[in-house]
């Protein structure tokens, strides 16, 4: 059950309860194990990003590197005016016949919307350092900070993936 409770909440402070302290370790209570945490997606087309040499593009004699999010989890905070959502992505950068070792730069952005409303998007430049280019380098992002306004219901939902659009928020 805490295996449970760790994806759904992280708060002192749930819908209805607050955790609680007994004998040193923090107790998770009913109305917490209950508390909708949205799903974290991926949306068609933003799990793959590839960096092609300038001039070409689809040329696979020309990639540099290609990226891919494998795996999403998240974990909900709750408060009185909704919840606080980390998101995270794990993935794999993959140096193509152009790469090189060193830092590189993917765009990866997480969105909160409801309906058609944008209740949250922020556009992260995320740096993954690349060692061997005969190999996958494996990356986990990080953000601890998407917000989602009340109510946390099932018509909130949370997207993560790679998104080479223009920048909101962060």
């Amino acid at each position: 059950m805490l295996a449970v409770a760790g994806c759904q909440s992280g708060s002192t402070a749930g819908p209805g309860a607050a955790a609680s302290q007994a004998g040193g370790e923090e107790q998770v209570r009913e109305s917490e194990l209950r508390a909708y945490c949205p799903r974290l997606m991926l949306r068609e087309g933003t799990a793959y990003y590839t960096t092609y040499q300038r001039g070409g593009e689809q040329d696979p004699t020309k990639v540099i590197y290609q990226a891919a999010i494998t795996e999403v989890t998240r974990k909900c905070s709750y408060t009185a005016n909704g919840a606080t959502m980390t998101v995270a992505a794990a993935g794999k950068v993959v140096p193509g016949p152009l790469g090189s070792a060193g830092a590189i730069t993917m765009p990866v952005r997480v969105a909160v919307v409801r309906g058609d409303q944008v209740l949250d998007s922020r556009l992260h430049q995320y740096t993954v350092q690349v060692a061997d280019t005969a190999g996958a380098t494996q990356f986990i992002f990080n953000d601890p900070n998407v917000l989602i306004p009340a109510p946390v219901d099932s018509s909130v939902q949370v997207f993560v993936g790679f998104d080479e659009g223009p920048g909101t928020g962060q």
